[in-house]
């Protein structure tokens, strides 16, 4: 298996580790799909997408996509890029 590149998010509550486990690009945003498991087959997942901020140079953040039609196609997209994980809404 793979070692999963491990990412650090750093939230209200503290900071909060993920592996990514596949990203993509969709209609010109960047995508990522991470989950909690470093084995990635039991934990849960989220799809983020990736968050320029122009004002401050370098500096990305992510949120979880909140128009459900762009949530469903990105995950229609990571499915079909892991066809040995089936994920569900």
């Amino acid at each position: 298996m793979e070692k999963q590149e491990k990412i650090v998010f750093t939230t209200e509550d503290g900071d909060e580790e993920f592996y990514v486990l596949e990203q993509t690009m969709l209609s010109g945003a960047n995508y990522i799909l991470v989950t909690d498991d470093p084995a990635g087959e039991e934990g849960s997942f989220l799809v983020l997408k990736e968050m320029r901020d122009d004002s401050a140079e370098g500096l990305v953040s992510y949120e979880v996509p909140e128009d459900e039609d762009e949530l469903r196609a990105v995950i229609r997209v990571f499915d079909a890029l892991l066809e040995d994980i089936d994920l569900e809404v």
